[in-house]
Formats: structure tokens, C-alpha cells, sequence
């Protein structure tokens, strides 16, 4: 059990730095998306053919088209989102994205006829005033307004990632995965090619941040997500989860030389402490299995604040 903390918390810290490596890439953000998934694609498809696992998805036709719409979606949001590192900071994008997990709380009622609970609302509340405190700062500081409008956006294209992501059932974490990691690379791959950007140069430099953000962070960083998940009950990995979204704010400000002045400090901890409120108290439950599913940021069975991303 301690090893599997151990890895879990590895894993969620590397999501927690993708906005930093990416920074340090000198491409186009749909370029870095592309290689990201790429080399995500090949190497979990590498590992799920080395484990011979077999290919179940084959054989389960609705969750195949659920996983293939949840990759695209979460190919899409990184699409905005990488963007959004650019426009406004690692730090405001990450939280702005992290209001994903909110809005499939929001509509779990309708969805998945989960009982919305005033300790959720709460909670929901509370993130909604901790992006707007940090989205106000960022705009105060010359930030583009554009990059919180991008990194809205990805928040719910990460919704509908998670949503389709809760509908894919009877296909085994691994081979989800490489599944949706693929059609996300195929979204990305479409949406550079119609701007005319798949034919592009990677200057040397640039390779080092580029292995380690598609191959450590994506495909060893997935690993040690999927191996600690069955390990540990759901609720600690929902609740180890925000450490993702907390060291990329901690991370962007140390390494990156962010802005992280008081307002936007209280913003942040809204956003956090909001959703661990919501999740902790709004959501309880007895402590059971959780069951490896692909979700960068969302870890949940229910569609609660659960999230990881990255």
C-alpha cells in the first residue's frame, strides 16, 4: 500500500509539471500536443501489445465509440489548454482547467441521476469564486483574455472527456488508454493538418523537453497511474488527486518566476479547498477498489469533483 502511494503521488506530481516542460519546447502549442500524444500513442500501444492483454474493445462496440469520443475530447482540450500556458501562465490555465471536474458534477443530476448535495453546491460555489478571483489578477496583470476563454474551453471538452470516459465499460485501463490516446493524437493530427502545421522542424533543443513530456510524463506517468489505482480505495485517489492542479501552481511560480500574489493565492486555494470540501464531505462513501480507468484528471466512479489531468 505504501509503494502504491508512493507511485501514485509520483505520477500526479509529473502531470502537475506538463505545463513547465512544455514551456521550455519552442513549438507552436498544437505542434507540442501532436508529439505529445504521439509519442503517448505509441508507447502505450507498445506495452499493451508487450503485456498481450488482448484487445477487448474489439468486442464492445458502444465502449470502443465512448472511448474514442473520450479521447478526442481530452485530444481537443489539451489543444486549448496548451495554449492557454502560453497566453496566461502554467498557473492561471491549470486552474481555469480544473474546473472540469466541477462542471461534470454540475450535471451529474441529469446525466447520472446523482443526488446533487448541498455540500457539493458548496463546494461548486466555492471554485467558481477562486477562478474568478484568479482569472480577475490575471487579467489585472496584462494577462490575454483569451487564454482564460481557452482554458474554459478545455475545461469542458474535459467534461465531455470524463462523461464518455464513465460510459466506456468492460474495456481494462491499459487498453482504454491506448485507445484514447490515439484518437487523441488523431484530433490533434486533423486539427494541425487544416491549419496546415504537420510539416515542422524540432530544433535539438527542443528534444529533451519533447521525450520527456511524451514519453516520462504521458506514457511512464500513466503507468504508474494505472498500476497504483487498483491498489488504493477510491477515495484516496480522488484525494491525493489534487495534488496535480496544487504543484502546478507551486511549480509555475517556483521555476517559472509566476505572479502569485495574495488574490490570486486565495483564488487558488478556493479552487482546491472547494473541491476537496465537495468531494470529502459532499461525496462520501465507504473506502473501495478503484477501478484503473483512462482519465488524466478525473479518477472518480461518480462523476463527483474526482480528478487528476493530466
Amino acid at each position: 500500500m505504501k509503494s502504491a502511494y508512493i507511485t501514485y503521488v509520483a505520477s500526479l506530481l509529473l502531470f502537475g509539471s506538463n505545463g513547465i516542460v512544455a514551456s521550455q519546447i519552442g513549438l507552436a502549442s498544437g505542434q507540442i500536443v501532436l508529439m505529445r500524444t504521439l509519442m503517448g500513442a505509441l508507447a502505450l500501444g507498445t506495452v499493451l501489445l508487450l503485456a498481450r492483454r488482448g484487445t477487448s474493445f474489439l468486442h464492445n462496440r458502444r465502449s470502443l465509440v465512448c472511448l474514442v469520443v473520450s479521447g478526442a475530447a481530452l485530444g481537443a482540450s489539451w489543444l486549448f489548454l496548451y495554449e492557454a500556458y502560453r497566453l496566461v501562465g502554467v498557473g492561471v490555465a491549470s486552474l481555469a482547467y480544473y474546473c472540469g471536474p466541477v462542471i461534470v458534477m454540475a450535471l451529474s443530476p441529469l446525466l447520472f441521476g446523482e443526488r446533487l448535495t448541498k455540500q457539493k453546491v458548496m463546494g461548486f460555489a466555492a471554485v467558481l469564486c477562486g477562478v474568478a478571483l484568479v482569472s480577475g489578477r490575471a487579467l489585472q496583470s496584462g494577462g490575454d483574455v483569451r487564454g482564460l476563454v481557452f482554458g474554459g474551453v478545455a475545461a469542458v471538452l474535459f467534461a465531455v472527456m470524463v462523461i464518455f470516459n464513465k460510459k466506456a465499460v468492460g474495456i481494462g485501463g491499459l487498453e482504454g488508454s491506448a485507445v484514447q490516446m490515439t484518437s487523441a493524437f488523431l484530433v490533434s493530427a486533423v486539427a494541425l493538418g487544416a491549419q496546415g502545421g504537420l510539416s515542422f522542424a524540432i530544433a535539438p533543443g527542443d528534444w529533451a523537453p519533447l521525450l520527456m513530456l511524451g514519453l516520462v510524463n504521458t506514457a511512464l506517468g500513466f503507468y504508474w497511474y494505472f498500476s497504483a489505482m487498483g491498489k488504493l480505495s477510491i477515495q484516496s485517489v480522488a484525494l491525493c488527486g489534487y495534488l496535480e492542479p496544487l504543484a502546478a501552481v507551486v511549480l509555475s511560480v517556483l521555476l517559472l518566476g509566476e505572479a502569485a500574489g495574495p488574490t490570486q493565492m486565495l483564488g487558488a486555494a478556493l479552487v482546491i479547498g472547494g473541491a476537496l470540501f465537495g468531494e470529502c464531505v459532499g461525496g462520501r462513501r465507504a473506502p473501495q477498489a478503484a477501478r484503473p480507468a483512462f482519465a488524466p484528471r478525473s479518477v472518480r466512479i461518480s462523476s463527483g469533483f474526482g480528478g487528476v489531468s493530466r
